[in-house]
């Protein structure tokens, strides 16, 4: 709820630094993810919803911030060995830039898809719970994630067999992790990682491949009831 958080920053002085980096084109009563805060970042690997082969992107509404950022991925340059600060060697490659740019020409095309393959497996499928938008916001589905409220991991495998793939991304929760390993009681995120599956949901399917998805997961949901 960026309008809150934004709010809350406001309110106590905070910065803002948004992680878009699976939500290209996603915005919130028509303001784009990426502009809510003082800096977002992007990802552009191959898995995301347009790729420069590798890399990324980060956004930022002040030139001096921009500029720091730039000097930062160059080895702390501006001019050449005129190092202003410690930097690093954070260049894209001028490849990598070109076939980001060539993606920018499709991003919206594909983003339209996806969320009409979305509205159409929302509309099919029954047996699980499926993504909620909230009014105003617009989702572009990087992944098209339901609910299991039977067994999940028995669920994903008896999709598997029924030929249509899935997957649960993230399945530790962040403050679980080794690098964190914090002593927190987030229910809620408890349960949501018991539950999420991700189904396909990318610019390729054909109808035939989304009415097997919906028809494959509302047969297994109906069987493990």
């Amino acid at each position: 709820d960026m309008l809150t958080i934004s709010t809350i920053a406001k309110k106590h002085n905070l910065l803002i630094i948004e992680d878009a980096a699976q939500a290209h084109l996603a915005d919130i009563n028509g303001q784009p993810v990426g502009t809510f805060g003082d800096a977002a970042i992007f990802s552009f690997y191959p898995t995301k919803n347009m790729t420069s082969g590798e890399g990324g992107m980060i956004v930022l509404g002040s030139p001096a911030q921009a500029r720091l950022c730039k000097l930062l991925r160059n080895q702390g340059m501006e001019q050449r060995y005129q190092n202003e600060v410690v930097g690093f060697n954070l260049r894209m490659t001028d490849i990598h830039a070109a076939i980001g740019r060539s993606q920018l020409k499709k991003i919206q095309a594909w983003t339209r898809t996806r969320q009409e393959n979305a509205a159409y497996l929302n509309q099919r499928i029954t047996e699980v719970i499926t993504p909620f938008i909230p009014d105003g916001y617009s989702h572009v589905f990087h992944q098209y994630t339901v609910r299991v409220s039977t067994d999940r991991d028995l669920f994903s495998l008896k999709l598997t067999e029924s030929g249509v793939g899935n997957s649960v991304y993230y399945p530790t929760q962040v403050h679980k992790l080794p690098s964190f390993n914090l002593e927190l009681n987030l229910k809620h995120t408890e349960v949501a990682t018991q539950q999420v599956l991700s189904l396909p949901v990318h610019p390729s399917l054909s109808k035939k491949d989304l009415n097997q998805i919906a028809d494959a997961v509302n047969r297994v949901g109906a069987s493990l009831k």
